[in-house]
């Protein structure tokens, strides 16, 4: 128990750069107070005590803002950031080495009392506000964007965002989380900034169009100065345009 509870604050040095002090991971993170109260609670409901199991959670709910149910599994070196507004539920399975951000619903599409969370496998990043919903599989190493909604099968090592969420990044199961945390080439939110997402590039090429034509015009203007032809200072030859476009608006 001791070396769990150690192993856990050690997780906190490794993912969160604000962290200081053992003392202050001991009594500040309410990432790491819910997983005491869900130890307890989930034992309490292994053991048939539903309604005491649902009360501990329920009174982890109310100090930490996080509310994980008692028969949710939860594996090793598991780490909540800030924490507020997280809901794990009931049948949700989370492997090893997995990190959430605040506001993240783990949460099931229906009402049977069958498996209806999600599983997330192991080193899974989920970003701030995502919701990933239904029995479904979220690979190893994958990661979720902020604010994705998850409805179908993540497969390993990809990146899902948007809404719906769409695959963003090609699959690399060799890559696929098997290793502790800090060698996963961990990505602030789990949006990285070279994902293969096609409106993302799409905007990087007409900036890239952009600035290559304003070089052009630039060289063009030099050029015409060399050749003696005047040209007008481009800050002046915007300010006149807006002056004759107003005026023409004005009349």
């Amino acid at each position: 128990m001791l070396e769990r509870i150690k192993e856990e604050i050690a997780v906190v040095f490794d993912r969160d750069p604000a962290a200081r002090t053992v003392w202050e991971v001991v009594t500040c993170y309410p990432g790491f107070h819910a997983l005491l109260f869900h130890r307890l609670s989930s034992r309490l409901w292994h053991a048939h005590l539903k309604w005491l199991a649902r009360f501990v959670s329920h009174i982890a709910r109310w100090l930490t803002g996080i509310e994980i149910h008692p028969g949710a599994s939860i594996g090793r070196r598991f780490f909540v950031d800030h924490g507020m507004g997280v809901v794990i539920g009931e049948t949700a399975e989370i492997g090893d080495d997995c990190t959430l951000y605040h506001g993240v619903t783990l949460g099931g599409t229906s009402w049977s009392h069958g498996k209806r969370h999600p599983t997330l496998g192991k080193g899974v990043i989920v970003g701030a506000g995502a919701k990933i919903l239904g029995p479904i599989l979220v690979g190893d190493g994958a990661k979720i964007g902020s604010n994705a909604v998850v409805v179908k099968a993540v497969p390993p090592g990809a990146t899902a965002v948007g809404i719906p969420a769409r695959i963003v990044e090609d699959v690399q199961p060799d890559k696929a989380s098997s290793q502790p945390f800090s060698r996963l080439g961990f990505s602030a939110y789990a949006v990285s900034g070279d994902m293969n997402d096609p409106i993302v590039q799409a905007v990087h090429q007409m900036l890239d169009h952009s600035v290559t034509v304003d070089h052009r015009i630039a060289y063009i203007l030099e050029q015409l100065q060399r050749l003696g032809v005047p040209v007008e200072d481009e800050k002046a030859t915007a300010d006149k345009f807006d002056a004759n476009y107003l005026n023409r608006i004005v009349d």
